[in-house]
């Protein structure tokens, strides 16, 4: 085979494997047992209080624990949102988020990074609560 055929070959087998790896949707609970709230900032809830956490995952009927996470975040608008990064554990590898924690509505973060299988990972992850007084919640990553 030539170089030039090879080069051809290479390029159209390319694409197809990057498709048919290209997306995966994983969706787990968070029990959120240890959340921790640092007063950094004024007396109460302001800018710079600090959030931290490490919790167990479970698979999506919330019935068997697949995982733990770990992260902080940082208050960034009273009463509103806070910036976060966190990591989450699976068996085949680790998923890392960054981007807002709103407090009265579902929050889009984005996935920056990954270990294991995830390596490279990107895309982004729906965090929306499973309650209104915040001990789990649903995580949607969708990998691209």
């Amino acid at each position: 085979m030539n170089t030039l055929t090879r080069l051809l070959v290479s390029v159209l087998v390319l694409p197809v494997s990057a498709v048919a790896l290209a997306a995966e949707r994983i969706e787990v609970v968070e029990r959120a047992l240890t959340d921790t709230t640092l007063d950094l900032g004024a007396k109460g809830d302001s800018v710079g209080d600090l959030l931290t956490w490490g919790n167990p995952i479970f698979d999506a009927a919330n019935g068997t624990q697949i995982g733990s996470d770990q992260g902080y975040c940082v208050r960034v608008v009273v009463g509103k949102s806070w910036e976060c990064t966190w990591t989450t554990v699976l068996k085949e590898g680790q998923i890392m988020v960054e981007g807002p924690f709103y407090d009265d509505k579902d929050s889009i973060l984005t996935i920056i990074g990954g270990t294991g299988k995830y390596n490279g990972a990107r895309g982004s992850m729906k965090l929306h609560p499973r309650d209104a007084k915040g001990a789990s919640y649903q995580f949607v990553f969708e990998l691209l």
